[in-house]
C-alpha cells in the first residue's frame, strides 16, 4: 500500500518520524485489514506488526473522534505491554483528535471506569481488566468495529481465551485481527472462537 493512500495525518506522522516507505509486511497486511476481513498478521519481530496495528486503527477510525464510546479495542498481555503500545500510538496521534486509554490491573478500577465513561475512541486493555470493567458496566462495547490481539503468544492459558471469547460474544459483529510471531496451534485456535473465515498474512 503506498503511503499516499493513507489518511493525511498518518502520512504527516510517518514523515515526521522518518518513515519513507512501509515495510513489506505492512504493504501486505494493511490492504487486507482495510478490506474488513478477519486477519491473522504473522511475522517475526522487526517486520513492523505494531506500526501496522497503529496505522490500521487510526485509518479505520478516520483519525477522528466520534461520540464517547470506544470503536477499537486492543488486547495486550500486561501493564508493560499496554504502556508500550500506548507510547507507539501517541507517536501517531499527533494532528488527530482521537482519544486513547489504557486499562490494566491496578487498584483503582473505579477511576478507570470513570475515565472511559468520559469519552474514548481506542482502548488498550488486558483481558482480565477489560472483563472486570465490562461486568461493572464500566465500558460500552456497542460501537466496536475492531478487536485486535497484539503479540497473541500470551494466550497460553484458558483464562485468557475465556476472557476474550466472553467479550467477543458480547459485542456486535466486528473485524477481528490477531498479530503473532508464528501461526501455531494456540493462535490458530482463535479462529474457532471468534474469527470466522480469517485470512492469514504471513511474512517470516
Amino acid at each position: 500500500m503506498p503511503i499516499n493512500k493513507l489518511h493525511p495525518s498518518i502520512q504527516e506522522n510517518l514523515q515526521r518520524l522518518g518513515f519513507e516507505t512501509l515495510t513489506p509486511f505492512q504493504n501486505l497486511v494493511l490492504p487486507k485489514i482495510k478490506s474488513g476481513a478477519n486477519i491473522f498478521g504473522i511475522g517475526k519481530d522487526g517486520v513492523g506488526k505494531t506500526t501496522a496495528l497503529v496505522i490500521s486503527v487510526i485509518q479505520k477510525l478516520n483519525a477522528t473522534a466520534l461520540d464517547d464510546v470506544p470503536r477499537a479495542l486492543i488486547f495486550v498481555k500486561d501493564r508493560a505491554a499496554a504502556l508500550y503500545l500506548e507510547e507507539r500510538f501517541n507517536q501517531f496521534l499527533v494532528n488527530t483528535d482521537l482519544r486513547l486509554y489504557s486499562a490494566y490491573e491496578e487498584p483503582n478500577v473505579n477511576k478507570q471506569r470513570d475515565d472511559i465513561y468520559a469519552g474514548v475512541d481506542i482502548v488498550i486493555a488486558t483481558p482480565k481488566r477489560l472483563t472486570k470493567l465490562y461486568y461493572m458496566n464500566g465500558i460500552n462495547l456497542g460501537r466496536l468495529n475492531t478487536i485486535i490481539v497484539e503479540d497473541a503468544e500470551f494466550l497460553t492459558g484458558n483464562s485468557f481465551h475465556t476472557d476474550i471469547n466472553r467479550i467477543t460474544e458480547s459485542v456486535p459483529k466486528c473485524q477481528c485481527i490477531v498479530f503473532a510471531k508464528q501461526f501455531e496451534p494456540r493462535i490458530e485456535k482463535l479462529e474457532e472462537l471468534f474469527m470466522t473465515n480469517a485470512q492469514v498474512v504471513e511474512l517470516i
